[in-house]
């Protein structure tokens, strides 16, 4: 009888010769998904070991037949045909260690879904609990004074922090302010002297005698340079 075999036949006695009590506990809810993955994971770290098992067993088969080899073909067939055994029983263990991967895997999946449901059940409880407690009504009405104090604090911002007192034409404000500076910029001319003044009265002119000496002369010079081109 094969491993596998003894290994199913040993969980069904060993439940068979299981308590009462647990019997029913099982008949009832069944295992849970921990211990139905735990088993699982014994499975395959089991089938694994027989897995390493048979590649040495083909190991050696191979060496027996080639050690026989034309010296006793009987032994070495021999051990070529347990190797062919061997190998059959490798491969069936990979399809199996295959099939229940899948099903740890799909096993796992389902018990984290379940969980992350039950949590969200959790939290949706948890949420409808607070809401209980609370009134649409009430929130709205909340809501509107809330609204209303913001805007009373933004009318009492805007009045403490606008002009007190008077109020003053910004134009005859500009007016004064300009005649102000005139008047400063009069006061600047009048410390330093002031602009030169103009003379009112006339430059004297040049004396008529003097004009008519020089006529006179220019007028002489004049006929002497006309002589002079008439001897020559």
């Amino acid at each position: 009888m094969s491993k596998i075999s003894k290994f199913f036949k040993g969980s069904s006695s060993s439940s068979s010769s299981s308590s009462p009590k647990s019997k029913h506990h099982r008949s009832r809810g069944g295992p849970s998904p921990q211990e139905a993955i735990h088993k699982l994971r014994e499975t395959e770290e089991m089938l694994t070991k027989k897995q390493d098992y048979l590649e040495k067993r083909i190991e050696q088969e191979l060496m027996i037949a080639k050690k026989n080899g034309t010296k006793n073909k009987r032994a070495a067939l021999q051990a070529l045909k347990r190797k062919k055994r061997l190998e059959q029983q490798l491969t069936q263990i990979d399809g199996t260690l295959s099939t229940i991967e899948f099903q740890r895997e799909a096993l796992e999946n389902s018990h984290t879904n379940t969980e992350v449901l039950k949590n969200m059940g959790y939290a949706a409880q948890a949420m409808k609990k607070v809401h209980d407690n609370m009134d649409i009504n009430k929130i709205d009405d909340l809501m509107q004074d809330i609204t209303e104090q913001q805007d009373v604090a933004r009318e009492i911002s805007d009045a403490i922090s606008g002009p007190f007192g008077e109020t003053y034409d910004e134009d005859e404000l500009m007016a004064e302010l300009e005649e102000l500076e005139q008047e400063d910029m009069e006061e600047n001319m009048k410390s330093m002297g002031g602009l030169p003044s103009v003379p009112s009265s006339r430059l004297p002119s040049a004396p008529t005698s003097h004009r008519a000496t020089t006529k006179k002369r220019v007028e002489d010079d004049d006929d002497m340079r006309m002589l002079a081109s008439w001897g020559t």
